[in-house]
């Protein structure tokens, strides 16, 4: 199966001496889609601190984890078994870990259910799926087919194998499905709706998990899932499991699955990191929240992190914590070192057998035993908890959703005056294919944290903003 994953939208022809996957991984780091990674928020903004991690320094970090539990899983593994055989080649792990947040905008998930909001009336907004988007079709490398990444690449980065129309619950959006909107015709003006206000509950415009309409027929269907049998398996949308969620899928292909673990194991020890060495979190209250009961266990949450305690602390979870925060920084950073390869070390390969996957490279996924996703569990919570759900960081967040959608509402409301004429020559009605809004969205979903603000302050603040100025 090698040349079918190696395929790409245009053959070129090769000198040999990179593979398929080094040339993705050059691709990958050479993108300006990655660059800007560097000023885009993770958890923290960016002018916080020049200490805590961005969306670049955490897609490194998923990526050396990553690549950390694939060799893990290939030195566990004969050579000729069929579990060696459908691993991912390191290289390729690296692209993907590398790429998985590339789509993710300004203002991290506030910026993420403003575009959502912003574009409930064409086909919505989730940072997942702009993913996709960038690599196969906005990122310049090629003219039509954006980055040209291989087929097991481009799979690789699906996280949720499903468009936004198969998933989303409208009752889930005050109001609910929007009206239809006037179809947009080629050289003629066209009017994009506007919601008019910029103030809105952010739990009420959560997306969903899904790649976006616009690349199912084209990239998903007539290329990615083009000769896969298993498709309409992995494709399938289960019911929320609870009121207020929408539905989504559940199964992924094994780098995806690979990756996911990474990002969860960055997003648990190293963000939790951030929050104590920038003081967000106290000793006390790092105590006191793992004393209480956990809903979803029953249990102490200091139970639940056990079995990392027992190898690692001799199972005491007060030299854990005096080590987190009363032994200084080489102290701490053995903690987290110790976290982090805890979690490669118990990550598994396992042969999926419901629902029978005829291919292995579905069939396999990577995953932990239930009580080591649960230890990892609350660390993930924890950052929630006391970090991002705290007031000063929703304050900051809310801005940046305020910041995103007048941005779209200003660009919507006069776009041949207002937008770049190479942007604007990309819409319907500037000549292009593609509609105006999302075209629009394309644009402030590429900002940078400090691009968008600048913007910002050029279009609405008097006294700032000059022809002369460079953003």
């Amino acid at each position: 199966m090698s040349d079918f994953w190696e395929q790409r939208r245009v053959d070129r022809s090769t000198n040999g001496k990179r593979t398929e996957y080094e040339r993705d991984f050059a691709r990958v780091v050479h993108s300006a889609a990655f660059r800007r990674l560097q000023a885009k928020t993770q958890v923290l903004g960016m002018g916080d601190s020049d200490f805590n991690r961005t969306r670049l320094t955490h897609s490194m970090e998923v990526s050396q984890i990553g690549v950390a539990i694939t060799k893990k899983l290939y030195r566990e593994h004969e050579e000729n078994s069929p579990e060696r055989a459908i691993l991912p080649p390191p290289m390729l792990m690296s692209t993907i870990c590398l790429a998985h947040d590339l789509g993710h905008p300004p203002f991290g998930h506030g910026g993420e259910v403003a575009l959502n909001r912003c574009m409930l009336s064409y086909g919505g907004f989730e940072g997942n799926g702009q993913t996709l988007r960038i690599v196969t079709k906005l990122e310049p490398y090629s003219e039509e087919f954006g980055m040209d990444l291989t087929k097991r690449a481009v799979l690789g980065v699906i996280k949720y194998p499903a468009p936004y129309d198969d998933v989303v619950d409208w009752d889930n959006y005050p109001g609910g499905k929007p009206d239809t909107p006037a179809t947009e015709e080629k050289g003629k003006d066209y009017g994009v709706q506007v919601d008019p206000s910029s103030i809105f509950v952010a739990s009420s415009f959560k997306p969903p998990k899904c790649y976006l309409n616009e690349e199912h027929d084209d990239v998903v269907m007539g290329w990615v899932a083009s000769g896969l049998e298993d498709w309409p398996k992995l494709s399938k949308v289960f019911p929320a499991f609870k009121k207020g969620k929408h539905p989504k899928t559940k199964h992924k292909s094994l780098d995806t699955s690979i990756m996911e673990l990474a990002d969860d194991i960055a997003y648990g020890v190293h963000d939790l990191e951030d929050a104590i060495g920038l003081g967000l979190i106290r000793q006390q209250t790092f105590c006191e929240w793992y004393e209480e009961i956990d809903e979803g266990s029953n249990k102490a949450r200091k139970a639940l992190i056990q079995p990392f305690l027992d190898v690692h602390h001799g199972g005491q979870f007060d030299d854990f914590a005096k080590n987190l925060f009363n032994s200084g920084t080489q102290a701490r950073k053995r903690v987290i070192g110790h976290l982090v390869g805890f979690f490669v070390a118990l990550t598994k390969l396992v042969r999926q057998n419901e629902p029978a996957f005829a291919d292995d490279i579905f069939a396999f996924q990577a995953v932990f035993d239930k009580e080591i996703e649960e230890s990892l569990r609350t660390l993930k919570e924890i950052v929630v908890e006391l970090v991002i759900k705290s007031t000063p960081v929703q304050q900051l967040e809310f801005k940046g959703q305020k910041i995103v959608a007048e941005l779209f509402a200003v660009f919507a409301t006069d776009p041949k005056r207002l937008l770049d004429p190479r942007d604007f020559k990309r819409t319907i009605q500037g000549g292009g294919d593609i509609l105006t809004p999302r075209v629009i969205c394309d644009y402030i979903a590429g900002m940078t944290d400090e691009y968008a603000t600048k913007r910002y302050q050029q279009l609405f603040e008097p006294r700032v903003g000059s022809v002369f100025d460079r953003l």
